[in-house]
């Protein structure tokens, strides 16, 4: 069966104080949390303060871009997905989508490399609250690398890209 009629338009919008459209978020922040994420965004990236705060409660930051990334944010505009519904009762600290933006502009290379160092602590922490591999705790080789080369031959797998 099929329909003989196309919608016009559809669209969708969690205005309902009551809802939640991400509801899979909680359990993924509250592991953050368990291991230690904004504690150690306050730790180790440290901006330099200015007027308008872009330096200011990196944590928060960090967890409201984790936060969104999670819910399947792909730009700065899509973080205010975290605040539709019942979004605010369920996490605090959620921050708008100017400030992330003004936040992820203030970052230099030291500033990037401060995020790296939470990265790798974080990496860790996780690998222990999350028991996916087993017997990881005698020896574990995790290659998270971002480079790319130069290739030669069209035989060579990936040579089509770059």
């Amino acid at each position: 069966m099929q329909s003989s009629h196309a919608a016009a338009a559809v669209s969708s919008a969690f205005d309902d104080p009551n809802l939640i459209a991400y509801g899979g978020l909680e359990p993924v922040v509250r592991l953050a949390e368990r291991c230690g994420l904004p504690k150690l965004a306050g730790e180790h990236v440290r901006l330099p303060a200015s007027k308008d705060g872009t330096g200011a409660f990196p944590a928060a930051k960090l967890m409201s871009l984790v936060g969104g990334m999670a819910a399947g944010a792909d730009s700065i505009d899509d973080m205010d997905r975290l605040r539709h519904g019942a979004m605010g009762r369920l996490f605090s600290g959620v921050r708008a989508p100017s400030t992330l933006g003004s936040f992820l502009r203030s970052f230099t290379h030291g500033h990037v490399k401060q995020l790296r160092a939470v990265a790798r602590r974080f990496l860790h922490e996780l690998a222990r609250h999350t028991p996916l591999l087993p017997g990881a705790d005698q020896a574990a080789y995790v290659d998270i690398d971002d480079t790319i080369r130069r290739t030669h031959g069209y035989a060579k797998q990936g040579a089509g890209y770059g």
